[in-house]
């Protein structure tokens, strides 16, 4: 009886540690290349090997610095989280600024040329739903800075997108958006401190988007700077005498914002 009795506990311990093994997520991550016209791509694709099925991808769009290791870090979490998540090039050939100077550089070539930036990332959402891993319905954006203001922007243009969040991103749009075209839903988070952002600017946006219909949250966090979601914007604004800075308790509470949208949207 004895010995029945701990060959039951022994199989028993076998099975709670395979069960945590699968649980803990495993994470495949790889650079990936993909083509807009006239130009190669080069993404960071992240999901984890552990779960079976397809399931929703969210494209993850960088500051204007470039798609760099901070936004490979916010893939992998989501990676973690379970999505299927692709931080996107839209510089191209994997370009990464190393000042303001080129950062300003490359994102005005980006957004003054607004189709080509369309046309980007449109063929980031097409290789992304491409994955066997991806399922092709439940698509989302996100973006920090720079790429806050362009997932907005595409969400004005009517790319297929269940929803967009912008971190600490320019509210403003670059082409008149068409109300009709405007479906994703749309979770913003703000930096009630960023004078990137004037108020002016959230006034006119929260107007555009109740003309437009459009199903939208506003939430601006207090005293926090622009770029207040990366640990390095500290850094950044020593170097370069930037009036930007990170904020721990809105970076935490903006990502617990950002799950609960995605689950939102995702699994209703």
């Amino acid at each position: 009886m004895e010995k029945t009795a701990s060959g039951i506990i022994v199989v028993a311990m076998i099975l709670l540690v395979a069960s945590l093994a699968y649980a803990t997520p495993k994470i495949q991550e790889k650079t990936v290349e993909y083509r807009a016209p006239g130009i190669v791509m080069k993404g960071y694709l992240a999901y984890d090997e552990n779960i079976k099925g397809k399931r929703p991808g969210v494209l993850v769009v960088h500051e204007w610095w470039g798609l760099n290791d901070y936004a490979r870090k916010r893939a992998r979490m989501l990676a973690e989280l379970g999505y299927v998540a692709l931080a996107v090039d839209m510089y191209g050939e994997g370009r990464e600024a190393l000042n303001p100077t080129d950062a300003q550089k490359f994102s005005s070539e980006v957004m003054s040329n607004f189709d080509s930036a369309v046309a980007r990332f449109s063929a980031a959402r097409d290789f992304l739903v491409q994955q066997t891993v991806v399922d092709p319905e439940r698509i989302a954006a996100m973006g920090y800075c720079f790429g806050g203001g362009l997932v907005l922007n595409m969400a004005r243009q009517g790319i297929p997108l269940q929803g967009v969040t912008s971190f600490h991103g320019s509210l403003a749009p670059v082409k008149p958006s068409e109300p009709s075209k405007l479906k994703a839903k749309i979770l913003v988070l703000n930096g009630a401190a960023d004078n990137f952002i004037p108020p002016e600017q959230i006034e006119a946006f929260k107007k555009e988007m109740k003309a437009a219909g459009a199903d939208y949250r506003f939430i601006s966090y207090p005293d926090a700077l622009h770029a207040f979601t990366n640990p390095d914007a500290d850094i950044y604004a020593k170097k370069f005498n930037l009036h930007i800075g990170y904020n721990a308790d809105a970076d935490s509470k903006s990502w617990d914002e950002l799950k609960k949208f995605l689950h939102g949207i995702f699994d209703k």
